[in-house]
């Protein structure tokens, strides 16, 4: 038998933007906090960010909000140091910002670990829950759910749902089951019921139109610090909404490979000029002193 996948344990996940929009501010603001400041435990003076963010077309205004708003979100931490401003990454951010640097990195943009399992999720919320139960849809959707019928999601591997309950409080309204398919349920069935494979494959086929060869994407920003934001968010974007589904029940000529492919190609030729670029314009200061 072919082993599973690792367990995965879903982080708390900020708003995403609708399917198919440009990337917000505060998505280009996670990527580039990801990229560049994940791990080192400095922050980052405002008028650096301003300046990268430009690179990948955000204007000044629109940077200073999103900073203001994520600190008001609890993803980031202001420290005045004389005059100047400084952010660095709560502890919430730097889980977010880990899952997605896992996704990002992990081998393989299908699953070919499956071993048959299913993690099932039920909940019953009272109508008045709106904001919970959206909460918890949102969060489910992050951690590779799809929903099977009204109050019962399903994710193909084992997903550890203790994180969600208990950061919701609905531990007592949260049921989790863990099982393979029995007759008569199909597992390809169960996944054309759960997710919207059409739509995730014309996502991996819109990223290929806008970045395959150097595509039109690479015109939207001054220099290869405002490329990789833009592609590494593009992507993220992408992967956080494909729930990582087994190869053997994709469609044929699926896209997620080639999509792949052209990331990492893109990635590799990107990086090592932004991260030059990001060293020579970053003021950054270690608030731990």
């Amino acid at each position: 038998m072919t082993p599973s996948a690792p367990q995965r344990t879903p982080a708390a996940e900020p708003d995403a933007g609708e399917r198919g929009s440009a990337p917000r501010p505060q998505s280009l603001m996670l990527s580039f906090f990801g990229i560049h400041v994940l791990g080192t435990g400095t922050a980052l003076s405002s008028a650096s960010v301003i300046d990268a963010l430009a690179r990948a077309d955000v204007g000044e205004d629109a940077v200073r909000s999103t900073l203001t708003r994520m600190v008001g979100r609890g993803l980031l931490d202001r420290h005045r140091r004389g005059r100047r401003m400084y952010f660095s990454l709560t502890d919430r951010a730097a889980a977010v910002l880990a899952d997605g640097e896992e996704r990002v990195r992990r081998a393989g943009a299908v699953n070919r670990a499956w071993d048959g399992t299913w993690t099932l999720v039920g909940f019953s919320l009272p109508e008045s829950w709106r904001r919970e139960r959206h909460d918890l849809r949102s969060r489910l959707v992050w951690a590779g759910f799809g929903p099977l019928q009204s109050g019962l999601w399903a994710a193909p591997g084992r997903v550890d749902v203790a994180p969600i309950a208990a950061e919701l409080g609905l531990g007592d309204r949260i049921r989790a089951f863990q099982g393979q398919a029995a007759a008569p349920t199909e597992a390809g069935s169960l996944l054309r019921t759960a997710f919207d494979l059409d739509a995730i494959a014309a996502d991996y086929r819109a990223f290929l139109a806008r970045w395959g060869d150097d595509g039109p994407a690479s015109a939207d920003a001054r220099d290869d610090l405002g490329r990789q934001l833009l592609l590494h968010t593009d992507w993220l974007e992408l992967v956080r909404r494909d729930p990582y589904l087994p190869a053997e029940h994709l469609p044929e000529e699926w896209p997620a490979e080639a999509a792949e492919r052209t990331f990492r190609t893109l990635s590799e030729r990107y990086d090592p000029g932004a991260r030059s670029l990001a060293e020579g314009l970053l003021d950054r200061w270690d608030p731990r002193g």
